[in-house]
């Protein structure tokens, strides 16, 4: 068990008052125990005492015996293994992982009247947003590996090339580079570019486009993600202007994050520099998200987020503009608050890049 996080859970857990939880996400799990599975259909689940004692139910199938530093409770198919767990719960208040399946909760009940399932992510996620040393090491060289992967994805953008081409492009350079991926690349060309979750196709590209690239790969599980905007051939006037605001947005969100700095401040700052441009209706998403073991984990840079930027949070800031049927600019890059301010971890130019 990696006993310092295992702490700090433990004193969430006494801040929101949970004497006991129980951590379901693969990579919460093994944030804790520094072993990952991916149960599948089947039962996973770390119990936590605000004590710290910890126990990790698991299936036979997942062959964890003599691999995994914390104490094991295994059971196999033909086990009921919700009444397993059941049995080893104290009455009350049980804290849940939010994404944990119904089945497994709805059985859990049914087997103990004397419990009362709440929502119980919280000590875990606000654990996590807390990086240690060992993480941002991580993270630093993921985004270091994605500033050259980004750079090898750009050369593809030729005349010819298909937004499917350059994603490929992009994924053989992560490989390459030894590195997973994070999330399928999101790559963007033209008309596409307006829509901020459009969906990478074979959509070809042809002079004048704007071309997002939207991309992160995995380093020893930790993620990275950036996104820049280039223009295929002499972009208009109104594409520099629109590019420049981002850029200039992009800079204000990254300026403002600091300690002590409310997370909506942060997405306020690169927002006001848009909305002050009379582009604001068309910037049509949060300003950035939490990232780590999970490409979007807490906290939010929203508007409504009341989270304080803390040292070791690592999240984007990834203002865009998007007019639809026409064109779309995102610059992002991942921050990391630090003792007195914050570090960029992406080093890949903002400049215009004409291709």
């Amino acid at each position: 068990m990696k006993e310092n996080r295992l702490n700090r859970v433990a004193k969430g857990m006494e801040a929101m008052g949970l004497a006991q939880i129980l951590v379901s996400s693969p990579a919460s799990v093994y944030y804790l125990t520094g072993t990952w599975v991916e149960p599948g259909e089947r039962m996973l689940a770390l119990y936590i005492h605000k004590s710290g004692d910890a126990k990790l139910f698991a299936n036979r199938m997942f062959a964890l015996s003599g691999s995994v530093d914390a104490p094991l409770v295994e059971f196999d198919d033909t086990e009921d293994a919700a009444k397993i767990l059941a049995d080893a719960l104290r009455p009350g208040a049980i804290g849940i992982d939010k994404l944990w399946p119904s089945q497994f909760t709805i059985r859990l009940m049914d087997a103990r009247s004397d419990i009362r399932p709440v929502l119980g992510s919280k000590p875990v996620d606000d654990a996590r947003m807390l990086k240690d040393a060992e993480e941002i090491a991580l993270m630093r060289e993921s985004s270091r590996k994605n500033d050259v992967a980004i750079a090898r994805a750009m050369e593809a953008v030729v005349p010819g090339a298909t937004e499917s081409s350059v994603a490929d492009a992009y994924a053989r350079a992560a490989q390459e580079l030894g590195a997973g991926s994070g999330f399928p690349p999101l790559v963007c060309f033209g008309k596409n570019c307006a829509e901020p979750h459009h969906s990478t196709d074979n959509t070809e590209l042809r002079p004048g486009d704007s071309v997002i690239l939207d991309v992160g790969l995995s380093w020893n599980r930790y993620a990275s993600d950036m996104t820049r905007t280039a223009f295929f051939g002499e972009p208009t006037d109104e594409q520099r202007r629109v590019h420049d605001l981002v850029v200039k947005a992009n800079a204000a969100g990254r300026a403002a994050a600091r300690p002590g700095v409310m997370m909506k401040e942060i997405d306020r700052a690169a927002r006001k520099v848009i909305e002050d441009a009379g582009y604001g209706p068309h910037f049509i998403h949060r300003t950035g998200h939490g990232i780590g073991l999970e490409v979007h984990e807490p906290p939010d840079a929203s508007a409504v987020s009341d989270v304080i930027a803390a040292p070791g949070m690592v999240f984007s800031v990834e203002p865009g503009i998007y007019l639809p049927g026409r064109f779309g600019v995102r610059e992002e890059d991942l921050v990391l608050i630090t003792g007195d301010g914050a570090e960029t971890f992406n080093h890949f130019p903002h400049e215009m890049r004409i291709l």
